[in-house]
């Protein structure tokens, strides 16, 4: 079905061997510079300002469009007014998907619409009201374009499908980009996913991503790698299929993907919205270097569910509806291990009922569910069925206005709601907890990106816990027809025709404020009580003092452990009220110590006192020279997969926070959010525990300097460990944030 292969040479269509290669003749440097065929190398060389483009070489990129939602667009656009912004130089879109509900904190959610709107005009950018579009469907449909290049403030940003190269990142990579700066990496290796063969009946994007995520995520296999979508089986994929595996990207860690594009699928979909000049056709070069190869035999795809509490966690659906004993109970163990919490009693297999698999909820939705083959594919199973009237209940939010209207045109929202589905607006709340929240131990299936630990929206710092299923729409629908009994769409006899999709441009036209290339500064910002500035933040010193105030060894910690998502998300606004709920779900003690260590470091740079914590180090027998500070730190062994929200770093930093210390840093994104908000991304194989202070020596001119290696101790009490922290190498520029304490600082010291 999938498998994964060395690097490999892609020549006039077929994968070959260097000795292969050789063979045919090629020359040693057109050996060497196949590496400038992949579609990759051509996109990233027209946007880097650099004036070489070599593997493995720093790379500077400058974007065509930036975009951001609601729980992202206050902070980037204050982050950037404090260093000087004066218009948007490039689109930035500002849409509103996310706290669209306005259902928590009183009118904070809309008083961030209303500020968003205003700096819309102010700057010259694009506002989509709530409820019209998610932020990804909107920026298919109205900004992507072959050999584009997007960034955007969410982690899901992949317009690939469509001939664009986006990337995910958290907010201060977009500040950048605001201030005409640029988006520093090295080149990054380009891995060739191979699509053979023809997808069968019943069988969705969601079940081709989610084997693909099942086969390379646990190796890293693409870690901070581009993603390059060629083969023959692309041609027997729809449009919105290829964007249904493209989104889902992500989920695999990797850096960004590209597909090759034609003059069908591509084309019409430019062409539907009115925007042919946006379409190309793009390909890989007669010849091509891959770093490495995943083939995928899309005719052998079955339907697949990813289990709690991982994307990567996945099975063959049928597999859990045959064996679910066996299955459910392992994978409730594992849960219980990762969950570490006695007061919690998670179950699965209290799902099996009569020898079936009985789940409670099915969401539809977003940038991955919500899109229109998908709808009329769930509605066409749902045709003359009922979801029933039990615990189980389906919800479907189409992911745009044009995509519902159509939708009701075509009739399959009347055809879900008579079966007794939900239907609802453009939202992406059950993607991260803030929408169809279910109930205690309930287990939901979705068509969404994430099914992480209480990303559906439980607590279990209150003693509650629910988790969630990942699925493609297909087999949610066989699922809700048979009453809430897990069922594979292969099951199922439906009439899976896909009428012709027609956009209807005129609904974005009467509602979406284009002020792009028309800034009115004369316009004033509009600021809700909750909108908050940064609080201050001070610069590197010679010595740092660290404090652990969290060690979390699980394997992998996400961005939602570190600063959940759901009702919190509406506070994003007011950096310090947030900050309340950092670490909450995973180390409710967290803020508590952070909060400690920080008022005890205030009371020593005021009163010139020693403090706690200095004291105990010299207790210690540790010495320091030079100026020193003290902070809390996070210990964790691969933090910061999922999500790109800056504020799971920026909260640590407004708490006192001045690094992380990790085996590793699950993606590149989360290390890039630690830079720019100046805490240090330490790298160490050592075993900290809770009370553990560790000194690290020499840090301001070892930054300065460009050295990647620390010299530390380890204060255990009376016990003192010598150590070695190190980091990945940085640019002159992140060298430079980390040294005068955040990318704020950075900028203001600029100007």
């Amino acid at each position: 079905m999938i498998e994964l292969k060395q690097a490999q040479y892609y020549v006039d269509g077929k994968f070959v061997s260097l000795d292969e290669v050789k063979a045919m003749g090629m020359n040693a440097k057109a050996i060497d510079d196949a590496y400038k065929g992949t579609m990759a190398y051509g996109i990233l060389a027209k946007h880097n300002t650099l004036p070489t483009t070599q593997k493995g070489q720093p790379l500077q990129i400058k974007f065509d469009a930036l975009a951001s939602h609601d729980i992202t667009y206050v902070g980037i656009i204050q982050t950037a007014k404090a260093s000087g912004l004066k218009e948007f130089p490039i689109p930035y879109v500002l849409t509103n998907c996310h706290n669209s509900l306005c259902a928590v904190g009183g009118t904070i959610n809309e008083d961030d619409h209303v500020f968003g709107l205003s700096a819309a005009k102010k700057y010259g950018g694009i506002f989509v009201p709530p409820h019209q579009a998610v932020i990804h469907t909107y920026m298919r449909e109205c900004m992507s374009g072959c050999g584009k290049m997007i960034l955007g403030s969410d982690s899901h940003t992949r317009y690939g499908a469509l001939g664009t190269m986006a990337v995910g990142e958290g907010g201060p990579e977009l500040v950048k980009q605001l201030l005409c700066r640029t988006y520093d990496i090295k080149y990054p290796d380009v891995i060739a996913i191979h699509l053979t063969g023809k997808p069968r009946k019943g069988v969705g994007p969601q079940d081709v991503a989610l084997a693909i995520i099942g086969a390379v995520f646990k190796g890293g296999f693409v870690k901070n790698k581009v993603m390059e979508f060629v083969g023959d089986g692309i041609k027997n994929l729809p449009i919105e299929y290829r964007i249904g595996i493209d989104v889902m990207t992500t989920e695999t860690t990797c850096l960004s993907s590209i597909w090759t594009t034609d003059d069908v699928e591509v084309k019409n979909y430019y062409a539907v919205r009115g925007r042919m000049d946006d379409y190309k056709a793009i390909a890989p070069e007669k010849v091509a270097y891959y770093d490495g190869v995943v083939e995928v035999d899309l005719s052998k795809i079955v339907p697949q569910i990813a289990l709690p509490f991982h994307p990567s966690n996945v099975y063959n659906l049928q597999d859990v509806i045959d064996n679910p004993g066996d299955i459910l109970s392992a994978v409730e163990k594992q849960c219980n291990q990762l969950l570490n919490n006695k007061k919690i009693n998670f179950k699965l297999t209290d799902k099996i009922v009569d020898g079936k698999v009985r789940v409670e909820q099915g969401i539809i939705a977003g940038c991955a569910g919500g899109t229109y083959d998908n709808i009329i594919e769930a509605s066409a199973i749902l045709k003359d069925k009922a979801v029933g009237d039990g615990k189980f209940t389906l919800s479907v939010y189409p992911s745009s206005t044009p995509v519902y209207y159509d939708l009701l045109k075509k009739g399959a929202i009347a055809q879900l709601v008579k079966s007794g589905a939900n239907v609802k607006s453009a939202f992406c709340g059950p993607c991260f907890g803030a929408g169809d929240v279910p109930a205690n131990n309930a287990l939901s299936i979705r068509h969404t990106t994430r099914n992480f630990e209480s990303r559906e929206g439980s607590k279990p710092a209150n003693n509650q816990i629910a988790s969630v299923a990942l699925m493609d729409a297909r087999s949610i629908a066989a699922t809700a027809a048979n009453g809430g009994v897990l069922t594979s769409a292969m099951n199922m006899d439906y009439d899976n025709t896909i009428p012709k999709f027609e956009y209807d441009k005129s609904i974005y036209e009467k509602r979406v404020y284009n002020g792009w290339g028309k800034p009115d500064k004369n316009a004033n910002l509009e600021y809700g009580p909750n909108i908050c500035d940064w609080p201050e933040v001070i610069a590197l010193t010679d010595n740092i003092v660290v404090k652990l105030g969290a060690v979390i060894n699980d394997p992998v910690t996400t961005t939602d452990e570190l600063i959940p998502s759901g009702e919190t998300s509406s506070y994003r606004s007011n950096p310090m009220k947030l900050a309340e709920f950092a670490l909450s779900r995973k180390c409710p003690e967290y803020v508590g110590k952070a909060k400690k260590i920080f008022s005890s470091e205030l009371d020593r740079r005021a009163n010139g006192l020693g403090g706690e914590y200095l004291d105990a180090v010299k207790k210690a027998g540790v010495e320091l020279k030079g100026s020193v500070s003290v902070g809390s730190g996070v210990y964790a062994v691969k933090p910061g997969d999922g999500s790109a929200r800056e504020q799971a770093a920026s909260c640590q930093r407004v708490l006192g926070g001045v690094c992380n210390i990790a085996k590793e840093y699950a993606t590149k994104r989360y290390r890039s959010n630690l830079i720019n908000w100046g805490m240090l991304p330490f790298l160490s194989q050592e075993k900290y525990q809770d009370d553990d202070i560790i000194v690290v020596y020499d840090v301001k001119n070892t930054i300065e300097k460009g050295g990647c290696e620390f010299n530390a101790k380890i204060v255990r009490g009376d016990k003192v460990i010598d150590t070695v922290l190190t980091v990945d190498a940085l640019t002159a520029d992140e060298r430079d944030i980390i040294s005068k304490g955040c990318l704020i600082n950075y900028y203001k010291a600029q100007n």
